[in-house]
């Protein structure tokens, strides 16, 4: 079994810009790809620049589809174009691990997220994301992909 460090973080609020879609499981893959290139359109044509890496923020749904926000952290809010639109992620207190593998296989590093949380005398408070710390164009080996998991909290 695995085992997961995890620390906590009072993090602020952070200005991104994203896309957004509703989306089975096996869709995911190619709008991800998709969305990235368009939002890093819309950061090129404005003053702005990206402060970290590409981020998705999973919503699961009762028909088995996600509802999907999909961007980059930012300096300051820029207007958006077409499906990009100016959002944030919240602040507030965070447990977070970096999962070292596939994005099939992430679903332990959730539940270790969960457990901590609870065992700190916490809840689960918004929907987590994931920072994508390893380019799978440039690292084709899943093995190797290193995944940031943030899971916003608040302490009971």
């Amino acid at each position: 079994m695995r085992t997961y460090s995890i620390s906590s973080e009072t993090l602020p609020e952070q200005p991104t810009l994203v896309a957004r879609a509703t989306l089975f499981v096996d869709e995911i893959g190619p709008w991800l790809g998709q969305a990235y290139q368009r939002i890093a359109e819309v950061i090129a044509g404005s003053d702005s620049y990206p402060i970290g890496p590409p981020f998705a923020r999973y919503r699961m749904l009762d028909d088995d589809r996600f509802d999907i926000e999909a961007g980059f952290p930012i300096p300051a809010p820029v207007e958006g174009r077409g499906d990009v639109h100016a959002s944030a992620l919240p602040g507030g207190p965070a447990a977070i691990t970096v999962h070292v593998g596939g994005y099939d296989e992430m679903e332990p590093a959730y539940e270790a997220l969960a457990s901590w949380v609870a065992d700190h005398g916490g809840e689960l408070a918004g929907d987590a994301w994931e920072n994508y710390l390893t380019n799978p164009e440039e690292e084709p080996d899943p093995g190797s992909w290193r995944t940031e998991i943030v899971q916003p909290y608040r302490v009971g």
